[in-house]
């Protein structure tokens, strides 16, 4: 580099220091490295670090906020405000009846799904069509199939999960 390079790279980098010095409201030092180097850091890192006079007003930092105690595991109680709305017993029964129902009808349809997957899956060997003459494009078919398969019987365990949490 230059040496008019280096000044002009040193202003900018004191100008930008400047700013940065205003606005996080820190100290910085210029520390000049055995082999020449300069650092300009927020941290006196010793006796090659020296104190910048950097022109502003100081504006003392915000205090930090204290951790808040730990408690352990256990969540705080939610209290829910007294203007929130209500839902009575029974209309939260009928809710309930129309959830399950609606799940039911969900398990009812992804158990027919599966029993099809699995006539057509033939226990891992389904029938190649015409437009397989490739046999990887036949292993792909199959791999999609067991995937769907799989997919099938985790919706419908999450499915029974569902509806054995319902009150």
């Amino acid at each position: 580099m230059t040496t008019s390079l280096k000044r002009c790279v040193s202003m900018a980098s004191l100008a930008l220091l400047g700013c940065i010095a205003m606005q996080a409201q820190a100290q910085i030092y210029k520390c000049v490295s055995p082999s020449g180097s300069i650092e300009y850091t927020d941290v006196n890192r010793g006796s090659h670090c020296k104190s910048m006079d950097l022109p502003g007003a100081v504006i003392p930092a915000p205090p930090r906020r204290q951790a808040a105690p730990a408690r352990g595991n256990v969540p705080a109680p939610v209290t829910t405000p007294g203007d929130f709305p209500r839902v009575d017993s029974a209309e939260q029964r009928a809710r309930d009846a129309d959830r399950r129902g609606i799940l039911e009808d969900e398990l009812k349809s992804e158990t027919q799904k599966l029993a099809e997957l699995r006539k057509e899956f033939n226990n891992g060997e389904p029938e190649r069509r015409g437009d397989e003459r490739n046999y990887a494009k036949y292993l792909d078919r199959v791999a999609g199939m067991r995937d769907s398969i799989s997919r099938s019987e985790k919706n419908i365990e999450a499915l029974k999960r569902e509806i054995a949490n319902i009150r």
